[in-house]
């Protein structure tokens, strides 16, 4: 009897079994039958093999000819085939929200480029790396232990100190001269606390005469960073056409040779160093009067030397912690930099926003201290600036790819399999059928309390520099989206703030506006870097 029920049991679990497959593998047709019958998105026509990369080679900038193709055509979607490569471009918030929020699974990958294994030694990061166990183990890491709430806190006094030396730099800078280049300012800034952050300096060097200015390596290390920015993403011909890596025929490869090669150059030696010291202490640990005690470690880089997995071996190798490394300072520097020097040159060209910036630091902070980081809650007005920058001077033209895992329909259009899909930063930031007068910078349009027409309006509460919405983008959203929002955030308002409220801006001399005339050929930045003329306006022992 026993037998007899034990039987039908698993005749049950089998037919139940054969039922689900059937029903999941009839679905999957269903999908795959649909995505055929949809038609693929609108795009030029290709060529044979090529696709459309002779048009992309004769356009000075491929990412503003995508984008002035899809305008002329009016659609928030398009199809531009290079190689066998089919690259989806989307400008509409909704349907980027279909793509990133309903259908995240399937674009949780990120294509292979020439400069994304370069730079990531092999897809070891996280940010970088396609869909796999090496994405998972490396995200698992950066969430936990190296951009969560406590070790945020914990960096706190390194962030502070180069808060400081800005505004010492600045300072000295307008004493000395009058004027100062804003975006060196800003990208020594951010470069300056992620490598504290990361490797408790701020020089290369030793013993240098610390007057906040960068030397020339510091210069080179940031132009080198800002060099991997330009060209991770930046229509690789290779990239699209493989038989053709080596031959070099834009010119990319040797430049983002040139870029890792000066980069390893200042990050190697200390990374071997800090782990040859790490292994000398037995796995961190040292004797002092007998005792057996614990390194405790003194930033970021400690911290990566410093995991263990069950087996209490080192969970990283020191290729992941170079890589790592890298990847942590690309991604931090470059949105906040950006923003805030935007945004500057912007309320200088507006003195109406300029003077309400300052009027709101007055207010909430005064006069007799530099703005820190527990104010930023309480700065509406300088986060809608930042907001606005975000929105209308957005740090690259797209957003980094993603990776279609399988065949899919969205908005009505059959996605392909290994599609590059491109949210346009400029297109969901300026597109007119989302933001009124798109094209002006007001910052009011982020405040619960306008009332001069604009289309959206964040929370009464308090302005965030997150969209979740993807009418513009700020952070990433998704599973491969920012984890760094909080730092990002930090950076990007203690930067524009310390420079709104320790100083008056105004116009060099003989010029009546700033230009804002954004590049042609680099993915983010304006044709020149923003010089401004600086005058302190706080007491005199406000400056370090």
């Amino acid at each position: 009897m026993a037998f007899i029920i034990e039987t039908s049991y698993f005749l049950l679990i089998f037919l139940i079994f054969c039922v689900a497959k059937l029903m999941h593998e009839r679905i999957i047709n269903q999908r795959l039958t649909k995505s055929r019958q949809a038609p693929p998105p609108p795009g030029p026509v290709p060529w044979p093999i090529v696709g459309c990369v002779p048009e992309m080679l004769r356009s000075e900038s491929p990412f503003r000819w995508i984008l002035s193709w899809m305008k002329e055509m009016d659609t928030n979607i398009a199809c531009f085939r290079l190689g066998n490569v089919h690259v989806i471009p989307v400008t509409c918030p909704k349907i980027a929200l279909e793509f990133l929020r309903k259908q995240d699974a399937v674009f949780a990958s990120r294509p292979l480029s020439i400069a994304s294994h370069t730079f990531s030694g092999g897809y070891k990061t996280a940010i970088l790396s396609p869909y796999g166990e090496s994405w998972k183990k490396m995200k698992k890491v950066l969430a936990s232990e190296v951009l969560s709430l406590s070790r945020h806190q914990w960096l706190h006094d390194k962030r502070a100190e180069e808060a400081d030396n800005l505004v010492r730099y600045i300072y000295n800078q307008s004493k000395n001269s009058g004027s100062v280049n804003v975006r060196m300012a800003c990208c020594h800034f951010c470069t300056n606390v992620v490598r504290r952050m990361m490797f408790n300096r701020r020089y290369f060097a030793e013993n240098i005469l610390d007057d906040g200015a960068p030397t020339f390596r510091e210069e080179e290390h940031v132009n080198a960073l800002f060099t991997t920015i330009n060209y991770l993403y930046a229509f690789c011909i290779s990239d699209y056409l493989p038989y053709l890596v080596g031959l070099d025929l834009d010119g990319h490869e040797k430049i983002i040779k040139d870029a890792n090669k000066t980069i390893l150059k200042y990050h190697d030696p200390i990374i071997r160093e800090r782990m040859r010291k790490w292994r000398e202490n037995d796995r961190g640990m040292f004797r002092d009067e007998n005792e057996l005690k614990r390194i405790e470690p003194q930033d970021l880089l400690d911290v990566l030397i410093s995991l263990r997995d069950a087996e209490g071996m080192p969970l990283l190798t020191q290729e992941e912690i170079t890589a790592q490394t890298w990847e942590i300072m690309i991604a931090t520097i470059d949105n906040p930099a950006n923003a805030a020097e935007w945004a500057l040159a912007e309320m200088i060209n507006n003195p109406e926003i300029l003077d309400k910036a300052v009027e709101e630091l007055d207010r909430v902070v005064g006069k007799e201290r530099l703005v820190q980081e527990q104010d930023i809650p309480h700065l509406n007005y300088i986060k809608a600036c930042a907001r606005e920058a975000f929105r209308l001077h957005p740090v690259a033209v797209f957003n980094v790819p993603h990776l279609s895992l399988s065949d899919t329909v969205v908005a009505g259009y059959h996605i392909p399999k290994g599609s590059h899909v491109l949210l346009s930063r400029t297109g969901l930031g300026r597109n007119p059928k989302v933001w009124d007068r798109p094209l002006e910078f007001r910052p009011e349009r982020h405040l619960a309390n306008d009332d001069d027409g604009s289309m959206h309006q964040c929370s009464p509460k308090e302005v965030v520099l997150t969209e979740p919405d993807l009418r513009f983008i700020s952070f990433g959203t998704g599973r491969r989206g920012c984890i760094g929002t909080t730092l990002g955030t930090t950076l990007t308002v203690v930067l524009l703030a310390r420079m709104v409220q320790g100083f008056s801006w105004l116009k060099p001399p003989g010029i009546s506006k700033i230009n804002l005339v954004a590049s042609e050929t680099k993915l983010q930045s304006a044709v020149k870097p923003v010089v401004a003329c600086a005058k302190p306006r706080l007491p005199r022992h406000l400056y370090p």
